[in-house]
C-alpha cells in the first residue's frame, strides 16, 4: 500500500448495484473495513451490513460515520442522492462520492435536465413541458412527429412511455397529469421526440471539473420480445458495445458529458460522482435521451466489473475538484449479464465474463424501431 492509510467505507443502498460497488471496493488493498446500509445477503459477504439506521435518518447515518470513522461514503440510489444526503454528510465533515441535492437534479427533474441541455447546447430531442393537461393535450395534438411521455420526477425508472399511436400518448398524458399514475413525480411531464437509432449508456466518474469515461453498454429496457412492453428499470445490460467504439466514447464526451459537468459547475453546484449519459446514435449524430446522477443498475454493474485501481491507488477522493481518476481492464472481452437469482427477496444479477465464446456481437443488438407502428395515421 506505500505506506498510504487504509480506508473505512460505507455503501448506502441495498440493491444489485450496491454490490457491484461493494464488490469491486473489496479488491482494493487499501479497504479497511467495508460498511453497507443496509445492505442485502450478497453485500453480507463482502463487509458488515448496517442494521437499524434507515438511509432516510441523515442524523443517524452522520453519527454512524463519525463513530466508525468513515473515510468515504459511496450513496447508491438516486432517490438518496436527490433528498440531500451527500449535503448533509459533507457539512458534518464527510467525504462523500455522489453529487448535492442541487446537482442531481439532472436526473430528479428532467425539466431541468432539458432544459439544462438546451441553455448548453447538449443534443437532445425536440421537447416541451407541461404541468396543465388541457396545455399538453392541445401540444400533442399539433406535432407532427411521434413522441415519449415521460414523468419528471423520480419514478424507478418506469415512468417513461413510449406511445405508439397517438391516443396512447393522450391516453399517457391524462394518467400522469389527471389520473396521478406516478404521483408527484407525474405532476409535470416532458412530451419529448421519439428518436431512431441504437441506445447506448455511458457512465463516467466527475470530481466537478473533469470527466473520465467508463466503457459503455447496452441493456434491456422494455418487456416482452420485440420490445413490445412497457420501460422497466432495466433487466440486464452487456459490454463492450460494437456501435459505440473508443472514437464515438470521446465524441459522448465532448458533446454531452463534459458540457454538463461545466455546465453544472458554472451553475454553482459542481458534480462529484457518476454521471450517467443515455445516448441515441442517431443518423444525424448523437441525442441524450437522459442524464443520471448515479450507476445505473444494470449498466453499473457492467461498467463497474471493468474498472481498475491503477497502481490500487483509487483516483475516487470524494469532494475534492481535479483528483478524479479510473482506469478501465482492456476492452477486448464481453461482459453480460446472463442471469438473474432471488436472494431473500431481492434481484441481483449474476456476471458472467464471456472471453470465449460469449462475444458481444452475438448479444441481441438494442435499437428503436425506424417508425412507430400506426402512429402516422393516429
Amino acid at each position: 500500500m506505500n505506506g498510504e492509510k487504509s480506508l473505512q467505507v460505507l455503501i448506502i443502498g441495498s440493491g444489485g448495484r450496491e454490490h457491484a460497488i461493494a464488490w469491486k471496493a473489496a479488491q482494493s488493498l487499501r479497504l479497511g473495513k467495508l460498511y453497507t446500509l443496509p445492505g442485502n445477503p450478497g453485500t453480507a459477504q463482502l463487509g458488515e451490513n448496517v442494521a437499524g439506521i434507515s438511509p432516510d435518518d441523515h442524523p443517524a447515518i452522520q453519527r454512524f460515520c463519525i463513530e466508525k470513522q468513515i473515510d468515504l461514503v459511496i450513496i447508491g440510489p438516486e432517490l438518496y442522492l436527490a433528498a440531500g444526503l451527500a449535503d448533509d454528510l459533507t457539512e458534518a465533515g464527510i467525504k462523500v462520492f455522489g453529487p448535492s441535492r442541487a446537482a442531481a437534479q439532472i436526473e430528479s427533474s428532467k425539466v431541468f435536465s432539458k432544459d439544462f441541455m438546451r441553455r448548453y447546447g447538449i443534443p437532445t430531442a425536440r421537447y416541451a413541458c407541461f404541468d396543465n393537461l388541457v396545455q399538453a393535450l392541445a401540444h400533442l395534438a399539433q406535432v407532427d412527429y411521434p413522441v415519449v411521455i415521460k414523468a419528471s420526477g423520480l419514478a424507478a425508472g418506469k415512468g417513461v412511455i413510449l406511445p405508439e399511436t397517438r391516443q396512447d400518448a393522450k391516453t399517457a398524458l391524462e394518467s400522469m397529469l389527471a389520473g396521478q399514475a406516478f404521483g408527484e413525480a407525474g405532476s409535470q411531464v416532458v412530451i419529448e421526440e421519439r428518436l431512431s437509432g441504437q441506445e447506448v449508456t455511458m457512465l463516467s466518474f466527475s470530481d466537478g471539473a473533469t470527466v473520465k469515461p467508463m466503457q459503455p453498454s447496452q441493456d434491456h429496457k422494455r418487456a416482452l420480445e420485440g420490445d413490445l412492453g412497457l420501460n422497466t428499470g432495466g433487466m440486464g445490460a452487456y459490454a463492450p458495445v460494437p456501435v459505440c467504439p473508443p472514437e464515438m466514447v470521446s465524441e459522448l464526451v465532448r458533446i454531452a458529458l463534459q458540457p454538463a459537468v461545466d455546465g453544472l459547475r458554472a451553475e454553482g453546484y459542481p458534480f462529484v460522482g457518476v454521471l450517467y449519459g443515455g445516448f441515441m446514435l442517431t443518423s444525424a449524430g448523437p441525442r441524450v435521451i437522459e442524464f443520471n446522477c448515479r450507476f445505473g443498475g444494470n449498466p453499473g454493474g457492467t461498467a463497474v466489473a471493468r474498472i481498475g485501481f491503477p497502481g490500487d491507488s483509487p483516483g475516487l477522493r470524494g469532494r475534492q475538484p481535479g483528483s478524479g481518476g479510473c482506469a478501465l481492464e482492456g476492452w477486448g472481452g464481453s461482459l453480460c449479464g446472463t442471469g438473474i437469482r432471488r436472494l431473500s427477496g431481492k434481484l441481483f444479477h449474476r456476471l458472467s465474463d464471456h472471453r470465449s465464446g460469449g462475444r458481444a456481437s452475438e448479444c441481441r443488438s438494442l435499437s428503436c424501431r425506424d417508425k412507430v407502428r400506426g402512429w402516422e395515421n393516429s
